[in-house]
């Protein structure tokens, strides 16, 4: 998407009128129809979001607002908006967050925003989770899971799992460990933290990857970069705002992938698990990278709603003979 071209005539309504009064319902049709212009695949999901963003009410307040007059300086700052979004940046970014599995998280061109797809990872690590804490009886001096969310952006997996957890009292029986390479996705991730009460409760790294000298984990989040280097060029308009090293997986997609792949019978306890968001069309190619990387190991696909691959399970089999990694496990 992106901003009419000089010498374009947009279309005209109560948004382009400095000054006119205009109800709520004609400023959305007149942001749609720019928004449609600009080649937007949502322009009245996006036109509604903004306005409620603008007047701190939400879609269906919007909607129900529809003859309600807007104020001057809350016009002048929906059209700025929609201007905005005609040059193509996310919505997350314009309106400062992005809803995730429950959580308003601040959004904002230091971290990938959170996308949807990503809450089948969450959903299934707070199944591993809660499976092992409810499973077999625990002794009081048990320790806590020990959980790792590796390249964390806005923190959204581990903020996700653990106000998930707190919801089923399990939170004071798991440490998180958040990582980065980036500063700035880690400033981001301590304030998402912050906001939601969570800053106690996860801890945070700077790391390529994971931390060096780091083992015993039961369990390994991550939404690593996975789009090939040849297809970024091709991605929408929107992407060019968030941070490429957040998308680009290199030649097939599996670069981070496998590097991480490689640390694992390192860093996970005996009977850990890993769980990586992939692809849609990556299901066969993690499968064997997993293979290559990790003899003795086992991977499994998990899809998505619709029926895209989506999720990679990788653990130790523990069927196989031999393990050669077996003796590297934490």
């Amino acid at each position: 998407m992106a901003a009419p071209e000089p010498g374009t005539q947009a279309a005209v309504g109560p948004l382009a009128e400095a000054g006119t009064p205009a109800t709520v319902g004609a400023l959305v049709r007149d942001a749609a129809a720019r928004l449609a212009a600009a080649g937007s695949g949502s322009p009245r999901l996006d036109a509604e979001l903004l306005l409620g963003h603008v007047l701190g009410i939400d879609r269906a307040g919007v909607f129900a607002a529809g003859e309600a007059q807007v104020g001057p300086a809350q016009a002048a700052a929906f059209a700025a908006a929609v201007a905005r979004r005609e040059a193509s940046e996310p919505i997350a970014y314009i309106r400062g967050f992005r809803e995730f599995h429950g959580l308003a998280l601040s959004a904002d061109a230091r971290a990938l925003i959170p996308r949807p797809e990503t809450e089948l990872l969450v959903d299934a690590a707070v199944a591993e989770v809660t499976a092992r804490l409810a499973g077999a009886p625990r002794a009081a001096d048990s320790p806590p899971l020990r959980i790792a969310d590796v390249g964390t952006g806005t923190g959204a997996i581990a903020l996700a799992l653990l106000a998930a957890l707190r919801k089923r009292r399990m939170d004071a029986h798991v440490t998180v460990l958040a990582t980065d390479a980036s500063p700035d996705a880690l400033a981001l991730a301590r304030e998402n933290a912050v906001a939601h009460g969570l800053a106690d409760t996860c801890q945070f790294a700077q790391a390529d990857l994971l931390p060096d000298g780091i083992s015993g984990l039961d369990l390994v989040c991550a939404n690593l970069p996975y789009i090939k280097t040849a297809d970024m060029a091709t991605l929408a308009p929107d992407l060019a705002f968030e941070p490429a090293s957040a998308l680009d997986g290199g030649d097939d997609g599996l670069d981070v992938i496998r590097r991480l792949l490689l640390r694992l019978p390192g860093v996970l306890a005996r009977g850990g698990v890993a769980l990586l968001e992939i692809g849609a069309d990556q299901g066969a190619s993690i499968a064997d990278a997993v293979t290559n990387a990790l003899p003795g190991w086992r991977c499994t696909v998990a899809e998505d709603l619709a029926g895209l691959p989506r999720l990679a399970r990788v653990e130790r089999d523990p069927h196989a003979e031999r393990d050669p990694h077996a003796e590297r496990g934490a």
